[in-house]
């Protein structure tokens, strides 16, 4: 039986630390650079935490975000020797649920919507992976925590952590003994 992957999708397949920052910029005219975020609570990194929190419940904040470097290819080649599912906590933000289904839908039509979970609490998910970006989720996995690099992680020493999709790909085909 092939081993699981849960794959989270914001700042692991879908760049919304990116897409955070533009929107930002184009709603209150102030840029903030990626640096400025490092190790900082995602919305507290922009110089007014509720205006910026207020984005994610605009139309459109999950729908444009882009999509991370490597992720597609990533996914592809993972779904080779892996179950590979996308799950998402999409329930907190109204508009994130329908969003997010166009979204993998538009940049992942490789992945089934059997193999696609949103949830409020990702503790109920059991596969033998779990890649995500916030120790929340990580924390109690009950297969193999993996913290994929974000600037609200950075100084975060938990989980065996990857900073990009060859890394992440490189990790896992280890574990399984593929490379």
């Amino acid at each position: 039986m092939r081993k699981s992957i849960a794959i989270d999708m914001d700042n692991v397949i879908a760049d919304i630390e990116t897409n955070w920052i533009n929107l930002y910029e184009q709603e209150f005219g102030v840029r903030v650079s990626k640096e400025e975020l490092l190790g900082k609570p995602e919305d507290f990194a922009f110089p007014d935490p509720e205006a910026a929190r207020s984005l994610l419940y605009k139309p459109g904040f999950f729908r444009n975000a882009p999509v991370m470097d490597g992720a597609i290819e990533a996914l592809k080649e993972l779904q080779e020797d892996f179950e590979v599912y996308i799950v998402s906590a999409a329930m907190e933000f109204p508009n994130s649920l329908p969003e997010k289904y166009d979204w993998l839908a538009e940049h992942f039509p490789f992945i089934s919507w059997k193999y696609i979970i949103f949830c409020g609490d990702k503790s109920v998910i059991g596969t033998d992976f779990l890649i995500d970006d916030h120790l929340k989720n990580l924390d109690f996995h009950k297969g193999m925590p993996i913290l994929f690099t974000a600037g609200h992680n950075i100084n975060v020493t938990k989980h065996t952590r990857v900073d990009n999709w060859i890394e992440a790909v490189e990790l896992l085909k280890a574990n399984i003994g593929v490379i």
